[in-house]
Order: structure tokens, then sequence, then C-alpha cells
């Protein structure tokens, strides 16, 4: 099956929108890029503080209640009709329940040709890069490093630990059918 939805999951400093970046530059066609912090700042004020929306605690914890639960449903379904519109679509995310946040995609995205690429980088790494961009919370790298893999199946893994964005882009794209 023709890939036409590109998935990247992995925690927060690892390195998934720089790959987002140049898998656009090297792929055939035009694909349009997607993520979770698009998501997330398009949601209002209101909702990044209270408990129906999308907490970030002190430490690092990324806590998300019901309202937040039902508008990611809809950003979902939206982008998957994009898909069924004719659509090819590089999708940045953060699989903060696991398999559990995976299942919600493969449903949205049944039918298509997904490829799932899990995007690892050692937490100590992913730290550094969290302080030098200076707009995270502290703590959120280390805390999502290994926690948004944990149960989730992919075709395809790279490690941006010590390979440049570019490198990983390449990898993938020779993965896409």
């Amino acid at each position: 099956m023709t890939t036409q939805v590109i998935v990247l999951n992995g925690g927060s400093s690892s390195g998934k929108s720089g790959i987002v970046r140049c898998l656009q530059a090297v792929l055939p066609g035009a694909w349009l890029a997607f993520g979770t912090d698009t998501f997330v700042d398009a949601l209002p004020a209101s909702m990044r503080a209270g408990d129906g929306g999308i907490e970030f605690a002190a430490d690092g914890e990324v806590v998300v209640g019901a309202e937040f639960r039902e508008l990611e449903a809809a950003w979902i379904e939206g982008i998957a009709a994009m898909a069924r519109a004719g659509a090819r679509v590089v999708v940045d995310e953060v699989f903060l329940g696991g398999a559990d946040s995976q299942a919600r995609w493969r449903k949205a995205l049944d039918g298509f040709g997904v490829l799932w690429v899990g995007v690892r980088c050692d937490a100590a790494v992913a730290t550094g890069r969290e302080v030098a961009r200076g707009d995270r919370v502290a703590g959120m790298a280390a805390a999502q490093a290994e926690l948004v893999h944990q149960g989730v199946t992919y075709d395809l893994e790279v490690d941006t630990t010590h390979a440049e964005s570019m490198e990983c882009a390449r990898i993938i794209a020779a993965h896409v059918g």
C-alpha cells in the first residue's frame, strides 16, 4: 500500500520537528506537516491551565483532561479527513498514553498506508536540547523519553542521539512506499 501518512512519535525535544522539515525537503511531492505543538497552540489559553484542558506541571509531567481529549479526537479526525481528501501528511506526535494514544490514531487512519516511526533520543541529550530551546517546561524531555514508546509498535525507529535530522529523514524516506 502506498504511504499516505507518516506518524512520528517521540518525546519532547527528541528531534521530531527537525525530521519533519527534512522529510518535506526529501520526499517527492508535497507533504503537509501537523504536530501536537500546533494543536496545543490552537487551544484557548483557558485550556492550558484548567482541569479539562492540558496542564504542564513544574516537574515536566503533562496532564490532560476530558475536554482536551474531545478536541484531540476532532484534531485527529481532521487530519484523517485531509488524508481521505488526497493529502499526504506527516504527523509529529507525543503519545503520552503510549499504546492507547497510538490506538486512537490507528482507528482514525484505518485503511490508509501509514508508516509508524519511533523517534528516540537519549534522555540526557533531549534534556540538553530542552534547556537550549528555552521554550519547554524543564523535565518534559526526561519524563517523556521512554514513556511515549511504552506499548507502541513501529514500522521503523530512528535515534537522534547522534544522528542528524536529515540522516533520519533519509532513512524514513527510504521506507516510504
